[in-house]
């Protein structure tokens, strides 16, 4: 057999394992990310609803009863 179909044969796992540890990590930086973002998005959503809440309450409205 030619000597680099051979070393080919032979780091061809390697690569293998490699790019499926790649797609992996990339797999769970991009999930990491999407979280950041939705958390980020409702953390505003809730500062905007409590501002809007103490502005409500600050024209001299009762706040609501729980």
């Amino acid at each position: 057999m030619n000597p680099l179909f051979t070393a080919l044969a032979a780091l061809l796992p390697s690569i293998g394992v490699g790019l499926l540890f790649w797609v992996a990590i990339r797999a769970l930086v991009n999930a990491d990310r999407t979280e950041r973002q939705a958390l980020a998005k409702m953390d505003a959503e809730e500062r905007k609803a409590e501002a809007a809440a103490k502005a409500r309450n600050t024209n001299g409205e009762t706040p609501p009863s729980v």
